[in-house]
């Protein structure tokens, strides 16, 4: 069964801020779109495989990696919500679930 995607605001704003980040850094758009579709990408595969992610601590919240980033989901009986997108390069304590 397909689930619904749906992203935090919090996931959905540090989703933006990376991708503003890049276009910032390489002076450049291009980094940004196929970072962007990376994203899209992953989470599709999410909608048809919740399991997919890595486990974690807790038991309804998975991992998938994309990149050097890390999106944070959770599965719900009808929906996928995504809840936030960490830089793995970042200080593992700082994050907030």
């Amino acid at each position: 069964m397909v689930k619904e995607i749906r992203w935090s605001v919090k996931a959905d704003r540090e989703r933006l801020d990376i991708l503003e980040y890049w276009v910032n850094r390489n002076k450049s758009v291009s980094y940004s779109i196929k970072l962007s579709k990376l994203f899209v990408e992953k989470t599709k595969q999410l909608s048809k495989y919740p399991e997919l992610g890595i486990p974690t601590k807790h038991l309804l919240i998975r991992i998938k990696v994309v990149e050097a980033y890390l999106i944070y989901y959770e599965i719900n009986p009808d929906h996928i919500k995504i809840l936030t997108i960490w830089d793995s390069r970042r200080d593992p304590n700082k994050l907030k679930l």
